[in-house]
């Protein structure tokens, strides 16, 4: 009489075992990473919807009631990892990753970033010696509303030193700035390249136009690589800016024309737009 029963116990623990029910997760999760400047950015986190509820207000009936400390998401919070040290709304950051953890407001948000990760969701035990960063922002209003949780890293400025993260829920959109500093690597990268080809060559000679360097040396780098890399419009015009920028505009002059008219050869019409505007500014 044992044995059956024993048989039965054990092919139902099996069964148990194999048994696994899969159904969509109430809040999925997201990840989101780019690079700015040589610095990656990424955030992971838990992406609540909205049904039906009211997600931000002051009073019980909504789900992230205003000056209340939120995880930031659902589940296990927010975590956003950065590679190297950054500044956020102008606070150092070390690198390394933290929790995103917010309190909302009408007219006014608190985001702090807080180092002990196993915090999770239990904000009620939050340490202030934990904290790494804490700041103010302002809140803006959407025109449509965004249904699950999203959170953004984009507008990344012109010369890839700062981007902004953006939470939006609801109708309502935070962004907070993140800044990066790459110029030490960039020239320790130039400076232990002995052999550089001409594609380094025009790399580092740009890199020295853009950031108001040493434009004498850029303009021997990039001449080096026209060497190399002969009737290159795109090199020479800028070439050419590097000439201007030195006060040379008859060399300047001389390299656009040789650029635009490469520029044609090319059937390049954005490049034939930007030498006529340089050789335009040098008469």
């Amino acid at each position: 009489m044992k044995t059956p029963l024993i048989i039965l116990l054990l092919a139902a623990l099996c069964f148990e075992a194999e048994a696994q029910v899969l159904i969509p997760a109430a809040s999925p999760k997201g990840t989101v990473s780019t690079v700015v400047g040589l610095t990656e950015i990424q955030v992971d986190y838990f992406r609540p919807q909205m049904r039906g509820r009211k997600i931000f207000g002051d009073g019980e009936e909504y789900v992230t009631p205003y000056g209340r400390m939120w995880r930031t998401g659902a589940n296990s919070g927010t975590v956003i990892s950065f590679a190297d040290d950054v500044t956020v709304e102008g606070i150092k950051v070390p690198k390394g990753k933290y929790l995103l953890l917010t309190i909302p407001g009408a007219s006014e948000w608190t985001v702090m970033l807080y180092s002990d990760l196993s915090l999770g969701g239990n904000v009620h035990l939050y340490d202030k010696s934990k904290e790494v960063a804490s700041f103010k922002v302002k809140p803006t209003t959407l025109s449509q509303p965004v249904e699950t949780m999203t959170v953004n890293i984009g507008d990344i400025s012109d010369d890839s030193r700062e981007a902004k993260i953006e939470l939006a829920w609801e109708k309502t959109s935070v962004k907070f700035t993140v800044g990066v500093e790459y110029d030490s690597k960039v020239m320790a990268s130039i400076q232990g390249t002995k052999d550089m080809n001409a594609f380094d060559l025009f790399q580092a000679a740009m890199y020295y136009l853009e950031n108001g360097k040493d434009l004498k040396q850029a303009l021997e780098w990039i001449s080096r690589a026209e060497e190399t890399i002969k009737d290159a419009y795109w090199l020479q015009y800028q070439k050419a800016r590097i000439q201007q920028a030195l006060g040379d505009k008859a060399g300047a002059l001389a390299t656009a024309k040789a650029s635009l008219e490469n520029a044609k050869a090319a059937q390049d019409l954005p490049y034939q737009k930007m030498n006529q505007a340089l050789i335009a500014s040098l008469q």
